[in-house]
C-alpha cells in the first residue's frame, strides 16, 4: 500500500487574481477576502488528485484536517486518515509544519503538498526542524501567486500524472531542488529579491517537474526595442490591450513613453495608459465595455510558462472572453532557445482551456519577425 502524504495550503495564491502578488500574511488574507478573492488551492489539487483515481485501491492518503486535504479526499473517495488537526478558516504556516510532523512521523513515500513559494518554505523549515537521516520525496502542486521553486510540478495536473507512475512502480530518481521565495512588499513595490532558503527532494524529472525562475533582467536591450516598436506599430485603434508582467511587455510600454507595473497587469487604449496593476475584476469590467480586446504577455524565462506564473489576473474567465486569436506572445529570441525543445506551458487553473490553448503558436520574436512555437498543457 502506496502511503501518500498531502498537506493543502487553503489560502494559496488568493492575491493573484486581485493583483496583491502574494497571499502571505494575514493582512493580506484579509484584504484578498474583502475583494472577494477565493483560493484556487481546493481546485487546483483536485486536478492532481483525479489522475490517480485508478488507484485508489493501491494507496491511502494521510492529511491535516478540514480544508488542509481530509475534505478534498473524502469527497473523492480516497481511503483518508487525518493526522493532523487544524481550524476551519484560519489556517497558517503553523498548521502546516504541524502537518508535516504527523505525516513525517507516520512514515509516508512521498509528501505532496499544494501552494506557492511561502508554502514550500514552510514544508522546508519543518523537514530541517525534524533532523532526520530519511529522505522523503516531495512534489509541489502550483497553486499559489509566487512559483520559483523547483519543487513544482508544471501544472497541477502533471503532478498527478507522475505521482500515478510512482504509485504504479516507477523508479523515481530524486534531486536537490532550492526553495526560493521572495520579498511580498518589495514585490509589490516592483523590485524582485528573492532569496534561497534550502533545498527540497524532488523528482529528476525535466517532463513534469518546473525548473527554477531565472532571476534578473535581460540584457538584449535590442531585441526588446526591436519587439516594442514592431507591437507599438501594430497597435489598433479603439482596443483594449492588456500588458502582461514583466521586462519583455514593459518595453512596449517604454516604447510609448508611458509608466509600467513590472510585475502587474496594465491596460492601453489607443496608446494612453488607463489604468495600471489592475486585477481578474478590473480586467472583466473592461471586456464588458465590447470593445476589441487583445492580451499581450511572454513567457516565464527559464520555466517556459505563459499562463499560470505571476499573471493569475489573466484568469480562466478573461482568456475565454479575450479568446485565443487575441492573446499576443512576445518572446526574445534566447528565451525561447533556453527551453531546449521543451513546450511552453499552460497553467490556466482550468485543465479544460489548457488543451484548447494547446497547439502551435506565432510568437513575435523582432521586427516583424515571427516564430512557431509548440504550447502543451
Amino acid at each position: 500500500m502506496f502511503k501518500l502524504g498531502l498537506i493543502i495550503n487553503p489560502l494559496a495564491g488568493i492575491g493573484g487574481t486581485v493583483a496583491l502578488k502574494g497571499s502571505d500574511g494575514e493582512e493580506t488574507v484579509k484584504q484578498a477576502q474583502k475583494l472577494g478573492a477565493v483560493s484556487q488551492a481546493q481546485a487546483r489539487t483536485r486536478l492532481s488528485l483525479e489522475q490517480i483515481i485508478p488507484f485508489k485501491q493501491q494507496l491511502i492518503i494521510y492529511t491535516a484536517a478540514n480544508e488542509m486535504g481530509e475534505s478534498l479526499c473524502l469527497e473523492m473517495g480516497f481511503n483518508t486518515e487525518v493526522l493532523a488537526a487544524n481550524e476551519i478558516e484560519h489556517t497558517s504556516a503553523k498548521d502546516t509544519e504541524a502537518a508535516v510532523n504527523a505525516l513525517i512521523n507516520q512514515g509516508v513515500d512521498l509528501l505532496m503538498f499544494a501552494g506557492g513559494d511561502g508554502t514550500a518554505r514552510n514544508i522546508h523549515h519543518a523537514l530541517q526542524a525534524l533532523k532526520k537521516d530519511t529522505v522523503i520525496p516531495v512534489i509541489g502542486i502550483p497553486a499559489g501567486c509566487k512559483i520559483h521553486s523547483a519543487v513544482y510540478a508544471v501544472t497541477p495536473r502533471h503532478a498527478g500524472e507522475l505521482l500515478s507512475l510512482i504509485i504504479k512502480g516507477r523508479p523515481l530518481a530524486v534531486k536537490e531542488t532550492a526553495v526560493m521565495d521572495i520579498d511580498e512588499e518589495a514585490f509589490r513595490k516592483d523590485i524582485v529579491k528573492a532569496s534561497l532558503y534550502g533545498y527540497l527532494t524532488a523528482p529528476a524529472e525535466n517532463q513534469y517537474m518546473q525548473n527554477m525562475k531565472e532571476g534578473g533582467v535581460e540584457h538584449e536591450s535590442l531585441v526588446l526595442q526591436d519587439i516594442a516598436t514592431y507591437i507599438c506599430e501594430e497597435l489598433e485603434a479603439d482596443t483594449i490591450y492588456f500588458i502582461g508582467s514583466g521586462t519583455t511587455p514593459k518595453a512596449v510600454l517604454d516604447e510609448l513613453g508611458l509608466e509600467s507595473t513590472l510585475l502587474g497587469i496594465d491596460v492601453i487604449e489607443n496608446q494612453q495608459l488607463i489604468a495600471k496593476d489592475v486585477d481578474e475584476q478590473k480586467i472583466l469590467s473592461y471586456l464588458q465595455q465590447n470593445k476589441s480586446a487583445k492580451i499581450i504577455l511572454t513567457i516565464i524565462g527559464g520555466q517556459g510558462h505563459l499562463f499560470g506564473r505571476g499573471n493569475q489576473q489573466f484568469s480562466p474567465a478573461v482568456i475565454r472572453q479575450v479568446g485565443k486569436e487575441n492573446i499576443i506572445a512576445i518572446s526574445t529570441p534566447e528565451k525561447l532557445h533556453a527551453l531546449n525543445g521543451a513546450p511552453i506551458r499552460l497553467d490556466t487553473g482550468d485543465d479544460q482551456l489548457d488543451k484548447e490553448l494547446s497547439g502551435m503558436i506565432q510568437i513575435i520574436t523582432g521586427y516583424d519577425e515571427h516564430t512557431f512555437y509548440r504550447m502543451s498543457d
